[in-house]
C-alpha cells in the first residue's frame, strides 16, 4: 500500500514517524506545510519541515517536540545578551541547519533539493517533500485589525491575539512540485495527520492542483482534537474564535468534501453518529501519542483502517 501523508507541527510529525516505522521507504511520502516558514536574523527558518525531519531522524527534542535533542544555547544566549531578537529560540545544532539551508538557497538551490540532501545526511530513508519550492506565508488576521506572520502570532505573541481569518500569501503563484503530484497520483491512500487544519493542512491543500489530485484518492484524517482540546498548539482556540465549537466532528466537517475515513479518540465516541451521517467511515480508538510505541500502535491502526477502506472500494 502506497501512502501519502500530509503533515505539519508536532502531532503530524509523530504520526509520520509512526508510519515510517511500519511502511518501507518506497511506500511512504510525506508532504509538509511550509506556510510557517519565515526569515529571522537573515536566516530562512522552516519550522514544520525541520520538526518532521528531526523526528524521523530521531534527532528531535523529546520534551518540546521541536528543535534538536541535547541542544546547546551559546549563540542564542549571546544574541540575547546583545539585545537582539530572542523571542524565537534557536539552538546551536538547529542554527547549523538554518545557516546551511539559507546559504544553499542563496546559491540558487531549491528547498526540495536541500531537504532531500539533509534527509540523506540524517539517514532518513522515506521521502519528505516541502509543499512547494515557492514561498507561501500564513498570515493571521486578528480581531483588532493586525496582520501577523504565523511565527509572530504563534511564538512571539503566544497565540494570544483573537483570530479572525487566515491568509496564505503567495498561494496563487505557488506551484506544486511535479514529483509530489506524481506521488499522489500513484498512491493508494492519503492520510492527513493530526495537524492543525487551519494553518498546517489548509496551506498544502490550497496549493494549485493538490486538492484536486488528493480528492481523487481515498482520504483518511486523524483528529488533532481530543475532548475538544488540542494536545499541542492553538487549534481548539482557533475554532472557538472562528465561531465553531472545537470538537472532532468540526474537524471532520472541515475536510468533509473529500474525506473517506476519520479517526477520533475514545473520549469523542459520542460524535461517531454525527460523523457517519456525512457518509464518512469512522474509527474510534486511542489517538494520544505520548511515546514512540504509541506512534507505532496508532500508525498500525491507521494502516489497518486504510486497508479496510480500500477493500470496501474494490
Amino acid at each position: 500500500m502506497k501512502v501519502i501523508a500530509l503533515a505539519g507541527g508536532v502531532g503530524g510529525a509523530k504520526l509520520a514517524h509512526g508510519l515510517s516505522m511500519v511502511l518501507p521507504p518506497d511506500d511512504l511520502s510525506i508532504i509538509v506545510n511550509t506556510g510557517d516558514d519565515f526569515d529571522f536574523l537573515g536566516l530562512y527558518i522552516s519550522p514544520d519541515l525541520d520538526t518532521v525531519c528531526y523526528t524521523l531522524a530521531d534527532l528531535a527534542n523529546p520534551t518540546t517536540g521541536w528543535g534538536q535533542v541535547d541542544e546547546s544555547w551559546i549563540t542564542f544566549n549571546e544574541i540575547s545578551a546583545l539585545k537582539g531578537p530572542d523571542w524565537f529560540r534557536l539552538g546551536d545544532k538547529d542554527l547549523a541547519t538554518h545557516l546551511i539551508r539559507t546559504a544553499q538557497l542563496i546559491q540558487g538551490q531549491k528547498l526540495s533539493e536541500i531537504t532531500k540532501k539533509f534527509c540523506e545526511i540524517w539517514g532518513i530513508k522515506h521521502t519528505i517533500f516541502p509543499m512547494s519550492d515557492d514561498p507561501v506565508r500564513t498570515m493571521v488576521h486578528t480581531k483588532n485589525g493586525n496582520i501577523l506572520g504565523f511565527q509572530e502570532y504563534f511564538v512571539h505573541q503566544e497565540c494570544k491575539p483573537i483570530v479572525e481569518h487566515f491568509e496564505f500569501r503567495g498561494i496563487e503563484a505557488a506551484r506544486p512540485l511535479p514529483q509530489v503530484l506524481d506521488a499522489i497520483n500513484n498512491c493508494d491512500i492519503v492520510i492527513i495527520a493530526p495537524s492543525n487544519p487551519w494553518v498546517s493542512i489548509d496551506p498544502i491543500l490550497e496549493i494549485p492542483n493538490y486538492r484536486d489530485a488528493i480528492s481523487r484518492k481515498p482520504v483518511i484524517a486523524v483528529s488533532p482534537l481530543i475532548g475538544g482540546k488540542a494536545i499541542k498548539g492553538p487549534a481548539a482556540k482557533m475554532y472557538q474564535e472562528l465561531g465553531i465549537k472545537p470538537c472532532s466532528s468540526a474537524v471532520a466537517n472541515h475536510y468533509k468534501d473529500f474525506l473517506t475515513g476519520f479517526i477520533i479518540d475514545n473520549l469523542d465516541h459520542i460524535e461517531l453518529e454525527k460523523i457517519e451521517r456525512w457518509r464518512i467511515i469512522a474509527l474510534v480508538t486511542d489517538i494520544l501519542m505520548k511515546k514512540n510505541q504509541d506512534r507505532l500502535r496508532l500508525a498500525q491502526e491507521v494502516l489497518k483502517f486504510s486497508e479496510t477502506i480500500l477493500n470496501r472500494s474494490r
